[in-house]
């Protein structure tokens, strides 16, 4: 008779890229000359990332990566979370190991050596609030299965991989084995499709993935969820879906969220806000305020809510992680 897992010591071990965000505005002019699709994610080396860097206007610089803002709102709505992404020894990794970890996620993997910089994502924000985001990926594609923690994987209750990190072979390899560890240990797996690209790119080994059964929780919104059923039809896509996890979960922009759990079908509205600035990391922070709600053990209605809180509190202002108290806004706006 197998042993039942010991209680988690983390709520949530979010991995995925290690980034900084540069965020500037831009008109679609400017997308137009550059040639990048409104809306689009795209890979890019040092070399274009020096060049667009120098014709972008006045830029914030902020921690970013799809996991880690997950992580970072998670721990702004005080549950246990850490975070595996690799940074290089350089400035812009000790701005991102020291954000992550003044906001109180745990945060330990080695630091890349090899030279590889920090990534980075450049991020055009257009006047409709839609971003173009411009990776280069940086020490974050390095990382490795010698990098893992196999202690901090058991320790979770809830292991959360993006497919941004899916790209490389090295960090592929080395999601897989944490998947397979959390799983052994009587873990929950869960998955978010985070961007069209990453879809079609590397749909046949994500589908692999989902159909090998170590996804429980798989995140996507209207786009991606099509994309992975191969399904234009975003219903059929979600029918299609429903049954190969236990817990699916997608956005659906301003007609708000749904989720199907073990065949039981839930959808709340979106939450309305007085202007939205940029949608950079909307996604990201509904994972957070969804996983939260799942963390506390509340009904899947109220951690759709959670999660359509949270995003519409970083859609407010420019950057991917929250500003103001979430824990305050969840507790009058959960209390109405």
């Amino acid at each position: 008779m197998s042993s039942l897992p010991s209680p988690p010591r983390l709520d949530v071990l979010a991995m995925g890229d290690a980034m900084v965000d540069v965020i500037a505005p831009a008109d679609d002019a400017f997308l137009v000359r550059e040639g990048l699709p409104k809306g689009s994610m795209r890979l890019i080396d040092a070399a274009e990332a020096a060049r667009l860097y120098a014709l972008m206007g006045p830029a914030k610089a902020t921690s970013g990566g799809s996991a880690a803002n997950t992580a970072a709102g998670l721990a702004a709505l005080g549950r246990r979370v850490g975070f595996v992404g690799q940074v290089a020894d350089d400035q812009l990794g000790a701005i991102f190991a020291h954000d992550l970890r003044a906001q109180g996620v745990e945060y330990g993997t080695p630091r890349c050596a090899d030279g590889t910089p920090t990534g980075r994502c450049l991020i055009l924000v257009t006047p409709d609030a839609q971003r173009t985001m411009n990776t280069h990926a940086g020490a974050s594609h390095r990382l490795t299965v010698a990098d893992l923690d196999e202690g901090q994987i058991r320790d979770a209750a809830i292991l959360y991989l993006e497919a941004y990190l899916w790209a490389a072979p090295g960090p592929r390899a080395a999601m897989q084995r944490a998947a397979g560890i959390a799983r052994d240990a009587g873990r929950r797996v869960a998955f978010t499709l985070s961007d069209v690209a990453c879809i079609r790119r590397d749909r046949d080994a994500l589908v692999e993935l989902i159909d090998a059964g170590l996804v429980d929780l798989l995140f996507g919104n209207e786009a991606e969820i099509c994309a992975i059923a191969s399904e234009p039809d975003f219903d059929r896509a979600v029918d299609k879906l429903a049954g190969r996890v236990p817990l699916l979960v997608a956005t659906c922009g301003a007609q708000g969220a749904l989720a199907v759990d073990r065949g039981e079908r839930v959808t709340v509205p979106a939450v309305w806000v007085t202007s939205v600035v940029d949608t950079t990391g909307a996604g990201d922070l509904f994972a957070a305020g969804f996983l939260a709600g799942d963390a506390e053990g509340r009904p899947t209605a109220q951690c759709l809510r959670m999660g359509a809180l949270a995003a519409s509190e970083v859609i407010a202002h420019y950057g991917a992680r929250p500003e103001t108290d979430l824990r305050a806004l969840f507790a009058r706006e959960l209390a109405a």
